[in-house]
């Protein structure tokens, strides 16, 4: 299906709810989403909060928004690379550590968030329109719900056939391992001061790599 086939009145929708995506992201370059109101956040977007409501439950809606454009990106990303095991995990954490840099609170927002919640992201199901504006060429991969535990999964077992996991390690126990990596060393990194957030997301692949 080509863009021009979706009906204006879903065209629409889904740029009313990209934009105010976008307007949510904008506010955080250098403070937490919690900080941010949502009044503001509709006022960047030219968007009623009524309408606000219509798209997202809540305020906080927008973080697995993000997540699920987020990761669907690094998906696309690893295929096009033809990146696989250690290799696919370090183009993951190499990107936190680029956003970062022009984007400071975003990812302690969604790890605040994820904690108060007790949870990790149940990724929205996006519209046709949606996919197609967010990931035009990718539509396919676009409409496929990422799944975190999936990706991490398949990128231990790579590295178990490729001989790069260490050998007393399995590959389904290194995956806890590398969720604590995704979240504690982008943490820990805050916590000694550091913007070298890579060097800490490599001191903990080395541990487990072989």
């Amino acid at each position: 299906m080509n863009i021009k086939d979706i009906p204006l009145r879903e065209l629409k929708k889904a740029k009313t709810k990209i934009a105010l995506y976008e307007a949510g992201l904008s506010f955080t370059k250098n403070r937490m989403f919690k900080d941010v109101l949502l009044d503001d956040i509709c006022r960047a977007a030219d968007i009623s909060r009524v309408t606000f409501f219509k798209f997202f439950g809540k305020k906080e809606d927008l973080l697995v928004y993000y997540m699920r454009i987020w990761l669907t990106r690094r998906i696309i990303e690893i295929g096009e690379k033809d990146l696989r095991g250690f290799e696919a995990m370090r183009l993951i954490l190499r990107q936190i550590a680029d956003d970062t840099r022009t984007n400071e609170g975003i990812m302690p927002s969604l790890i605040a968030f994820l904690s108060e919640m007790n949870m990790h992201c149940s990724m929205p199901k996006l519209s046709e329109a949606e996919v197609m504006l967010l990931f035009p060429g990718q539509e396919e991969a676009g409409a496929e719900s990422p799944d975190m535990f999936a990706l991490f999964s398949r990128c231990m077992n790579e590295a178990q056939e490729d001989g790069r996991l260490k050998p007393e390690i399995r590959a389904e126990d290194a995956v806890p391992f590398l969720f604590s990596t995704f979240y504690g060393g982008f943490l820990t990194s805050r916590l000694y001061g550091s913007r070298d957030i890579m060097a800490f997301y490599e001191t903990h692949l080395k541990l487990i790599e072989k």
